[in-house]
């Protein structure tokens, strides 16, 4: 199996910034695309980034010329870089990452547990 962990979620003003990191962890041969997506309350949790194993990145309009997805392939790690924060993207955010184990040749898509972002004055 594949655990996806996030963090670097809390509260932030409306114009300030944070970073999110994800570490992927288990019996993994390749990952694949992974991406970034969020849920906000009372609302269909919805797409917000995707980076290629190739490092091709593309983004929600919502959030493209603030978000700033990135990978770390040897480590295991992604992050999403969101500055200019605004109130309407508060959400708790998830990671997701398609990949391959030892075991299981399949590509399969696999989420974390998700970080709340919050922001507010």
């Amino acid at each position: 199996q594949v655990q996806l962990v996030e963090s670097g979620g809390g509260l932030v003003q409306p114009g300030g910034s944070l970073r999110l990191s994800c570490v992927a962890s288990g019996s993994i041969f390749r990952i694949y695309t992974t991406g970034w997506y969020r849920q906000a309350p009372g609302k269909q949790r919805e797409w917000v980034a995707t980076i290629s194993n190739e490092g091709n990145t593309n983004y929600a309009d919502s959030v493209k010329g603030r978000f700033t997805i990135s990978r770390h392939n040897a480590n295991k790690k992604m992050y999403l870089q969101m500055k200019s924060l605004q109130p309407e993207d508060t959400a708790v955010y998830y990671c997701n990452a398609k990949a391959t184990l030892y075991s299981d040749p399949m590509p399969r898509g696999y989420w974390g547990q998700g970080t709340q972002v919050t922001v507010s004055s």
